[in-house]
């Protein structure tokens, strides 16, 4: 028996009475925020599921986890390594965990498998952690407007000197479509998911108009890390820290790394800037639990316990696609514009997406919550759709 097995079936032995006795029956409570250090949970049969249903898609993520090196910095060095001619670690990786998940329906935990209290590298999710510290700048008014330029905020002028760079706005590089051209932190934009035929014409990429054209881009992406600690005037783990993660009753055991070259002069003492993924190293370290939370913060649409953390507005601009993706918002919203990445889940599903892969589905009509961590990237819709099936029709 293996070990979601038995965690499974002793959570159903503690609920037992709940199901003898009709009148302590759950029903959905849409104040429900879980407390720090617990989180609430039930049968699957009182969370509208169905227990075999759900225990067979659990199984089959659990015979689909990542067959890929748990030493991170392997694994990373046989997927970029190999076509990236100037790849290299510049932040910290460690070795990873087994396959993991936690599902949450009407608020309540339905079901755990692996180990959710483990802290693992999340890579590009972080980028979602990164837009969020970036959207909540602009609720309070340190960032006006996501279409004006984003030069002004540069500590550095020379990173927006060219007439390129000039025009890149807020909204440009919130979508991955800056086109951004130029170096950061040793790494130059063209180096980072290079396109030519050989390694000759990588440094002479085709330019493309900001706005117009998607690229998924490490480099870019940590650009707008940049910009955010200039606005913030403080590290982001702190923001993060500060605004969300105190307030939905996150771990302390999550950590938010950047590269060991990233380090800036800020009023007068010595700051990190914060990588936005794993793909150098570094980013976001945290367990499904965290991950969980910050899942179920936007699922009631960026409130917690009476309190708005996120505003309304800016999950909806989050989740509108681009121009030059339909199946992206913000970073790193993945939208499921007309069935086709998951063509099992709903048309409104989000995705919260890593490297590995490290997901966070987010599926508001059926008030659902799935972390799901270093499954095979091919399974996900099998194993999503799989949960769907457990969910009883009334």
């Amino acid at each position: 028996m293996t070990r979601i097995h038995v965690h499974y079936l002793r959570q159903a032995r503690l609920h037992v009475a709940i199901w003898l006795t009709p009148l302590l029956g759950f029903a959905a409570d849409e104040n429900y925020f879980p407390p720090r250090g617990s989180w609430a949970a039930r049968p699957p049969a009182e969370l509208g599921l169905d227990a075999t249903q759900l225990r067979r898609a659990i199984d089959f993520s659990i015979a689909h986890e990542n067959s890929g090196p748990k030493d991170i910095a392997l694994d990373l060095k046989r997927a970029f390594g190999a076509r990236e001619p100037l790849w290299k670690l510049l932040g910290p990786t460690q070795l990873r965990g087994g396959m993991t998940g936690v599902i949450i329906r009407h608020g309540r935990i339905a079901a755990t498998w692996g180990d959710p209290d483990r802290v693992d590298i999340t890579h590009s999710v972080t980028k979602t952690f990164l837009t969020t510290v970036v959207g909540i700048a602009w609720q309070r008014g340190l960032i006006k407007d996501l279409s004006a330029p984003a030069k002004s905020a540069s500590p550095q002028p020379e990173l927006f000197a060219s007439e390129h760079n000039a025009g890149i706005t807020w909204d440009h590089l919130l979508r991955q479509t800056s086109d951004w051209s130029g170096t950061l932190w040793g790494i130059p934009d063209w180096a980072d998911r290079p396109v030519g035929a050989t390694p000759a014409d990588h440094p002479n990429r085709p330019m493309h108009t900001p706005g117009t054209f998607f690229k998924y881009n490490d480099v870019r992406i940590n650009l707008l890390s940049l910009l955010a600690l200039n606005v913030w005037r403080k590290p982001l783990p702190d923001v993060l820290r500060d605004e969300v993660m105190n307030p939905i009753g996150a771990s302390d055991t999550w950590r938010w790394h950047g590269y060991e070259n990233s380090w800036i002069e800020l009023d007068g003492r010595r700051v990190q800037s914060v990588s936005g993924g794993g793909h150098f190293g570094g980013g976001m370290f945290i367990n499904a639990w965290d991950l969980a939370r910050f899942g179920y913060l936007f699922l009631h649409q960026g409130r917690w316990a009476g309190r708005e953390i996120v505003s309304e507005k800016w999950i909806a601009l989050a989740r509108t696609p681009g121009p030059a993706n339909p199946n992206y918002g913000f970073a790193n919203w993945y939208l499921n514009t007309e069935r086709k990445p998951l063509p099992s889940a709903s048309a409104s599903c989000v995705t919260f997406r890593g490297n590995g892969e490290n997901i966070v589905y987010l599926d508001w009509e059926n008030d659902l919550v799935i972390v799901v961590r270093w499954i095979d990237g091919k399974a996900l819709d099998e194993f999503i759709g799989g949960v769907l099936r457990a969910i009883k029709t009334p």
